[in-house]
């Protein structure tokens, strides 16, 4: 499936004068590949636009840096008016925010229960992490340490259980525990008491899921060093 241009495209504003293409590059990077940063400052307010490789890491990254505080400056990140892929939007928490959704993300029945996240483990972070595993297509990370990804594939969710259980985890702040990795039997909606510090996430593009979508919220991060 192809994906048109203003589907990984996104508008960033409200940036500090002395901004930099390298800097717009390191606020981007853990989101995904970016393929081009088109950053406009030779007359008025700076602004740019970022062009990422996969649609689903322009969303992440709109609802992770919009209104993100860089230098005392409140970024502004957003799709192009008539932009923005069409499942974009699956706010965590129920917020709100004033913005029409798209429908909610996929789920999948290969779950895995995180334990020994350090308190800066954010659900990108987590997904990061388990993606060596194989395709992540859900994301989860809570208060008490505790996370929940989901994969689409059976064997992922086996190999993540096998290779990534007493595994060196690393935040995007840095901080470093061993997590454990198990199978989790309890239900995607175990957790349901509104804890949680991510949002749900689409599936990459590889394969061809059947599973039918399910309401939820999630959110993203570089977890490796």
């Amino acid at each position: 499936m192809s994906h048109s241009r203003n589907d990984c495209r996104i508008y960033v504003g409200n940036l500090p004068p002395d901004i930099r293409t390298k800097d717009i590059q390191d606020l981007f990077y853990k989101f995904g590949k970016v393929t081009f940063v088109d950053l406009k400052n030779r007359r008025g307010p700076p602004f740019a636009f970022v062009e990422f490789e996969d649609p689903r890491d322009a969303d992440d990254a709109v609802h992770a840096r919009d209104g993100y505080d860089y230098d005392g400056y409140r970024l502004r990140v957003e799709f192009p008016r008539g932009g923005g892929p069409s499942f974009r939007g699956r706010g965590g928490g129920g917020g709100g925010g004033g913005r029409n959704r798209g429908p909610p993300a996929r789920r999948s029945q290969f779950r895995v229960l995180v334990t020994g996240l350090p308190p800066s483990g954010s659900w990108q972070d987590l997904k990061d992490h388990m993606r060596e595993a194989g395709d992540v297509c859900f994301a989860d990370a809570f208060k008490d340490g505790s996370g929940v990804v989901e994969f689409l594939r059976y064997e992922d969710m086996k190999y993540a259980i096998k290779k990534l259980d007493d595994s060196r985890f690393r935040s995007h702040e840095g901080e470093v525990s061993y997590i454990r990795v198990k199978e989790d039997r309890g239900g995607s909606d175990r957790r349901s008491g509104g804890r949680s510090r991510s949002r749900s996430y689409s599936p990459r593009r590889r394969g061809s899921p059947t599973y039918s979508p399910v309401k939820r919220s999630y959110s993203r991060s570089r977890s490796r060093s």
